[in-house]
């Protein structure tokens, strides 16, 4: 793109002119080019965050969008070629195919502000594809067959595979992968961590303790299951016609079964699930399955990020230092969660969206309205603000140090949690109000310590045996099943 063409496309309100943009250095090159972008963008994920979303762009950007679209359109010509059509049997050589296919893989933005060009004449999106498309037929001399580009469909047919299609591989090729080093990093602490006993708090006051790498695998086990959800959802698309009866298809080639036809080019050729009664539009039920599958996750590692936050307010993890990091403009003695709150922050944005395209797709008045279309264009926004998220709990997860001396003063400053199992011993031996007996010595005023304990448990009528059994257990060792 030339530096003017890019100075009229980001100029906006007077904020930043085209003259000031055209006035900068005259080596304006990529790297300038691309700090302008994140100054002037006004969503931080084009923005600020830029480098850790940009992944996410070639399937959820406008460019994304047409080349799906584009892809679409292609993959439809020839599969009618391939029924084949009477018109088209034998038209489309195996060579022309692949160049064909080319066309999408070589997509390029030139490609893509050729059709946004389009788009400024027919004020119309996915009609300016099927130009597109045509347009290309010419240079492979297939230009006889171009009136089957976007044969008895509608634009829906289009848009509703695009996007789902989009969906998959974006979620499958960024997403998941960010999530899986996410779960490998906690299934990490877990082994690493399956031995270290912890205070456990319920009600933020403390309770029977538990061990620090099965709290770890409490999450995994969320995460997997969640994940497991997320992955048996359809990627649904919807593809029949203008209101999804297939009625220019059989109106001009009644003989076929446009069902069973369609079924294949969905599920087969595009990878997708064709739904089989729909309107104008896909009814997006499963899609708004899978943003609530994606906000359970989110809603999960939320719940990971402020237990952490909260571990390192306890001091039971230390942080990494980074040579020349602020941890506060004021207080050079502090090292900042800032990494789990990023991660919190834009959890919450993320799940706030996905909430809401998970209530309003679905809805449709009639056989269809258009208030899905722009709808369905923010549908990277939450994955932008969930990938971003996950690249803060790993870099915040990477820079974790286990602090086991605080674990360890906790636990002895707190030997009142042994209560409970003596009490339970006491009961299995049938020793009378054991319960009673307990409570009363733990809700003294002065502080619980091994010698209060040991000094009780040796007023208690019971056998040597079953002495030496409760003098044996330590805050340290009462920690249950090792899992």
């Amino acid at each position: 793109m030339h530096l003017s063409e890019f100075a009229n496309l980001i100029s906006f309100n007077g904020a930043i002119s085209t003259a000031d943009i055209l006035n900068l250095n005259v080596n304006f090159g990529p790297k300038s080019l691309m700090q302008l972008t994140a100054l002037t963008a006004v969503s931080p994920i084009d923005g600020r965050y830029r480098r850790v979303a940009e992944s996410l762009s070639p399937y959820f950007s406008e460019f994304g969008l047409i080349r799906y679209r584009v892809h679409v359109e292609i993959e439809y010509l020839i599969w009618l070629a391939e029924i084949p059509l009477p018109q088209l049997e034998g038209k489309i050589s195996d060579s022309q195919k692949t160049a064909l296919r080319g066309i999408v893989r070589d997509f390029s933005e030139s490609d893509a502000n050729e059709i946004k060009n389009t788009e400024k004449v027919t004020n119309h999106d996915v009609k300016a594809v099927e130009y597109f498309v045509k347009n290309r037929l010419e240079a492979l001399n297939l230009s006889a067959i171009q009136e089957f580009v976007h044969f008895g469909l509608t634009s829906q047919d289009i848009n509703n595979t695009s996007v789902p299609l989009s969906l998959k591989e974006g979620i499958n090729e960024v997403i998941l992968p960010a999530l899986g080093s996410i779960l490998d990093q906690l299934k990490k602490f877990a082994e690493d961590w399956k031995r270290i006993p912890m205070l456990a708090k319920t009600h933020g006051q403390p309770a029977s303790p538990t061990r620090l790498g099965k709290e770890m695998q409490v999450f995994v086990e969320r995460l997997e299951q969640q994940v497991a959800q997320l992955q048996a959802i359809p990627y649904s698309a919807k593809f029949g016609g203008a209101t999804g009866n297939f009625n220019a298809h059989h109106v001009a080639y009644p003989q076929y079964d446009w069902v069973k036809l369609a079924n294949g080019f969905v599920n087969d050729t595009l990878g997708l699930n064709r739904s089989q009664y729909t309107t104008q539009i896909e009814h997006y039920d499963n899609l708004g399955a899978l943003f609530h599958a994606l906000e359970r996750i989110n809603t999960i590692l939320v719940d990971f990020a402020r237990d952490i936050w909260t571990y390192i307010s306890m001091d039971y993890f230390k942080q990494k230092l980074k040579d020349g990091e602020v941890g506060s403009s004021a207080m050079p003695h502090k090292v900042n969660p800032i990494d789990f709150e990023n991660a919190e922050g834009n959890l919450g944005i993320a799940n706030a969206l996905f909430s809401y395209l998970a209530a309003k797709l679905p809805i449709s008045r009639l056989q269809r309205d258009l208030t899905d279309s722009t709808v369905l264009r923010n549908v990277g926004v939450p994955l932008g603000h969930t990938l971003i998220a996950y690249s803060s709990l790993n870099k915040g997860m990477s820079k974790l140090i286990l602090n086991e001396a605080a674990i360890r003063v906790d636990l002895e400053q707190n030997w009142a949690v042994v209560a409970e199992a003596i009490q339970t011993i006491l009961r299995r031996e049938g020793y009378e109000k054991p319960y009673e007996a307990l409570k009363a010595l733990t809700r003294v005023n002065e502080g619980i310590t091994e010698t209060s304990i040991h000094a009780f448990i040796h007023t208690l009528n019971v056998s040597d045996t079953v002495r030496q059994e409760l003098l044996a257990i330590t805050p340290f060792t009462y920690t249950g099943i090792e899992f």
